[in-house]
C-alpha cells in the first residue's frame, strides 16, 4: 500500500509537471513573435491614433496598444525591440513606379548625374569602353531637358563620336529616347524613312535624322535591344527590391508590366525570396487589330485581382498621352509660343481608346491610363464613361494615372465614376521650371492640385507615388513636395495646393493601399493586418518642415520580419 501511494504521489507529480510543461508550451505558440516597444506608433487608422507598442505573430499585426498592455505579451521566445521613442509608420505603397529600373545600375549606363552634354558623354564613353565592339549599349531613365544645362537631347553624331564601334540606344524617362547611327542602321532607319503613326524621327534643317525618336518611332530601335538573361533579371528585381525596402517601401504597384517582368516577380515571390509586395499594371501593346487586342484581354483567363499577397493582377496599363516636359501632353489650350495649333500628341484617336478601354472592361479588366494633359482627361474620361455605359465601372476603381493637370471639374467627372487619381508630386522637384519653360507659370503652378484633388475626391479614392525612375524614389522627398510645393532652389509652385502631413503620409498608406483593394490587409498598423512597417529617423510629424525630405527608413519590415536595416 506504501508502495502504491509513494507511485500515486510521484505519478501526480510528474502529471503536474507535464501539465505545466504542455501550458508553458502552449503558451509560447500564443505567444508574438515579435514586440516592439517604447515608440511613437503612427497607426494612420481612422482615428489617427498613435501607440507605443505593436505586437506580431506569423506575419501579422497582433496587438497594438500601450506599453504596460503589449509588452506582457512577450513570451521567452519573443523578439523584443527596444524603439527608443522612434516612429514607426505603417510600410510605405508607391502607387506607380517602373522600380525594376533600381537593379540595373550593373547592366546599363547611368547618365542621371550628368548636368551637360560633354558631362553625359564622358559617362557612355566610360561605360562603353568597358563593353566589347558590337554590344548593345543602353541607359536607364535620365532626362536631358531638365537636367542637361543645354535643355536638349544628345545627337547621334555626338554619340558616334564615343561608341562609333557600339550600337546605342538612350531611353529617356519621357516618350523620346536616342539612338546613333549604328542603331538606326541596325533599325533600317535612314532619313527617307516614313514616320510612322503616332511618331517620328526627328530632323535637323537639313533634313539629317538627329538620332532623336519621339513616341511610337522608340519601339522599332527598343525592340532591336538583346533581352537580359532569366538569371540576369531575377538578380536585377532582388536588388530592386532591396533599394525600395531601404526607402520603408514595402508595397509597389509596377506601372507597365510585360509579360517576362510578370514571370520574373513570379519566381521570386515563389522561391520565398520577395521583399517587396507587388501590384501589375500589364501593359501589352495594342494591336492594330481589335480582335486582337480582344484575343490578349481574355486568352489569359486571368483579370484584375488575380494573385496573392505578394504578386496581383492590378488592371491593364494603357498610354494615352506624352508628358509636361515633353511638350506631348494633350492641353486644351494651344501651346505657348505654338505656331500650328499643336496641343500635344495622343498615341491614338479618341475612338480608339473608347475602343480598347470597352474591350478590357467587358473583359473584366480594370483600365488605367496614362494622361497627363487636361484635354487628355477630358478624352479618358469619356472614355470611361462609354466604358460604364457598356458595364458598370463604379465599383472597379479605374485609374487616371498622373492627371497632373486635371481640372477641378474632370475631379467630379471622376468622383462620380469611382475612378481614382494617382500623381507624383516629386516630378515637380526637378522639373517645375521646365514645365514653366514650356507651359507658363500659371499651368506649373496649378500642376499637381493635390489639395483640390483632396477636397473634391477624397482621399480615399487618391494615392501618392513617383513614376520613378522618371523621378526620385524617395518617398520623404515626395512628402516634403507635398506639403511645400518648393523645388530645390527654394521656390514654391502652387502654394495653395501644399497639404498637411498627414495627409501626405496616408496617400503612402491608408488611401494607397485602395488601389490594389488591399485596404482591410494593409496600409494602416491595426489588429489583424500585415505587419509591413517602417522605422524612421524622425518623427515625420513634428521634425522642421525642411527636413521632412531628410528622413531615413533605419528599419523596414515585411511580414514581420525585417528586410531593411540601416
Amino acid at each position: 500500500m506504501r508502495h502504491a501511494r509513494k507511485l500515486l504521489i510521484v505519478g501526480i507529480i510528474a502529471g503536474c509537471a507535464l501539465s505545466e510543461h504542455a501550458a508553458a508550451q502552449q503558451a509560447d505558440l500564443n505567444s508574438p513573435d515579435l514586440v516592439l516597444v517604447s515608440g511613437r506608433i503612427l497607426t494612420m487608422d481612422s482615428r489617427s491614433s498613435v501607440a507605443e507598442a505593436l505586437a506580431v505573430r506569423d506575419g501579422k499585426i497582433l496587438a497594438v496598444g500601450s506599453d504596460a498592455a503589449v509588452r506582457p505579451m512577450a513570451g521567452p521566445q519573443t523578439r523584443v525591440i527596444d524603439l527608443a521613442g522612434k516612429s514607426v509608420v505603417p510600410g510605405l505603397i508607391d502607387t506607380h513606379a517602373h522600380f525594376g529600373a533600381a537593379g540595373l545600375g550593373d547592366y546599363v549606363v547611368n547618365l542621371g548625374p550628368a548636368k551637360s552634354v560633354a558631362g553625359a558623354l564622358e559617362l557612355l564613353k566610360a561605360f562603353v569602353a568597358r563593353k566589347k565592339p558590337g554590344e548593345w549599349i543602353i541607359t536607364g531613365g535620365w532626362h536631358p531637358p531638365s537636367q542637361l544645362v543645354e535643355k536638349r537631347y544628345l545627337t547621334r553624331q555626338e554619340i558616334d563620336s564615343v561608341a562609333p564601334n557600339n550600337p546605342v540606344y538612350l531611353r529617356t524617362v519621357g516618350h523620346f529616347a536616342m539612338a546613333n547611327s549604328l542603331a538606326l542602321q541596325k533599325a533600317g532607319i535612314d532619313k527617307t524613312s516614313p514616320n510612322p503613326s503616332g511618331g517620328s524621327f526627328e530632323k535637323d534643317t537639313s533634313g539629317e535624322l538627329t538620332g532623336v525618336l519621339v513616341e511610337t518611332a522608340i519601339p522599332l530601335v527598343e525592340n532591336l535591344v538583346p533581352p537580359f538573361t532569366e538569371d540576369e533579371e531575377i538578380r536585377q528585381y532582388k536588388i530592386a527590391e532591396g533599394v525600395l525596402n531601404s526607402y520603408g517601401i514595402t508595397s509597389v504597384v509596377e506601372g507597365a508590366t510585360t509579360a517576362r517582368d510578370t514571370r520574373t516577380l513570379q519566381k521570386i515571390a515563389l522561391s520565398n525570396a520577395a521583399t517587396l509586395r507587388v501590384g501589375l499594371m500589364y501593359r501589352p501593346e495594342p494591336p492594330a487589330e481589335l480582335s486582337a487586342w480582344e484575343a490578349i484581354m481574355s486568352g489569359g483567363g486571368a483579370t484584375s485581382g488575380f494573385g496573392d499577397d505578394w504578386l496581383k493582377f492590378g488592371g491593364i496599363k494603357i498610354f494615352y498621352d506624352g508628358g509636361m516636359t515633353l511638350r506631348t501632353a494633350m492641353m486644351r489650350d494651344v501651346y505657348p509660343d505654338s505656331h500650328d495649333n499643336y496641343r500635344g500628341i495622343a498615341q491614338q484617336t479618341p475612338e480608339r481608346l473608347k475602343q480598347l478601354v470597352s474591350i478590357a472592361n467587358k473583359s473584366n479588366w480594370r483600365v488605367g491610363v496614362h494622361v497627363v494633359g487636361d484635354l487628355g482627361v477630358d478624352q479618358v474620361l469619356d472614355a470611361f464613361e462609354a466604358a460604364d455605359k457598356e458595364k458598370s465601372i463604379r465599383d472597379r476603381r479605374f485609374i487616371l494615372i498622373h492627371a497632373s493637370l486635371i481640372r477641378p471639374e474632370q475631379m467630379d467627372r471622376a468622383r462620380t465614376l469611382g475612378v481614382r487619381v494617382d500623381f507624383q508630386n516629386v516630378f515637380m522637384w526637378d522639373k517645375a521650371a521646365t514645365v514653366e519653360r514650356f507651359l507658363g507659370r500659371a499651368t506649373a503652378d496649378r500642376a499637381l492640385p493635390t489639395k483640390t484633388l483632396i477636397d473634391r475626391m477624397g482621399l480615399d479614392n487618391l494615392g501618392a507615388g513617383t513614376d520613378f525612375p522618371v523621378n526620385p524614389i524617395n518617398p520623404f522627398l515626395n512628402i516634403y513636395i507635398m506639403v511645400t510645393r518648393k523645388d530645390p532652389n527654394g521656390n514654391v509652385y502652387g502654394a495653395s495646393e501644399a497639404i498637411s502631413r498627414e495627409q501626405a503620409l496616408r496617400l503612402y498608406t491608408s488611401a494607397a493601399s485602395r488601389y490594389m483593394f488591399d485596404e482591410g490587409r494593409k496600409g494602416t498598423l491595426e489588429a489583424g493586418k500585415l505587419a509591413d512597417l517602417a522605422v524612421l529617423s524622425a518623427d515625420i510629424m513634428s521634425i522642421p518642415e525642411d527636413q521632412i525630405k531628410d528622413i531615413k527608413a533605419d528599419m523596414t519590415m515585411v511580414g514581420g520580419k525585417v528586410v531593411f536595416q540601416r
